[in-house]
């Protein structure tokens, strides 16, 4: 039996050098499930870097078609996790060892909540 998702590999690049990468699967399913795994070179890297990757991923056509996503970054990557937060609705955030896992609802083509803009802070 085939596997019916759909796989794609997405990089952040600073010249020749990949800086941020994620491994990107969907279901088939118009009402799926996107699952991300999102990781940045060990060192400095040029700011933005990590939300662009997000925005990247954010933006690719089978993760809007999705309505849910699955994702996993490393543990500190507050940059990553911002832009997450400001791309998707009703994300959680929890630990697992050296990374956080984030669930959360995708709007209706990928934009950010009303009322706020990519890379904005929710406040409490």
């Amino acid at each position: 039996m085939t596997d019916p998702r759909t796989s794609r590999y997405v990089e952040i690049k600073d010249g020749d050098q990949t800086v941020a990468a994620a491994k990107v699967t969907t279901s088939p399913d118009s009402d799926g499930t996107a699952q991300a795994s999102l990781h940045a070179a060990a060192g400095h890297i040029a700011p933005g870097s990590r939300a662009g990757l997000v925005d990247a991923v954010m933006d690719l056509p089978e993760v809007q078609a999705s309505a849910h996503l699955q994702a996993t970054v490393p543990l500190g990557d507050t940059e990553s996790l911002e832009r997450l937060r400001a791309r998707t609705r009703d994300s959680t955030t929890r630990p697992a060892g050296a990374t956080a896992l984030v669930d959360a609802k995708i709007p209706a083509g990928g934009e950010p909540e009303p009322g706020r803009e990519p890379g904005e802070t929710p406040t409490a």
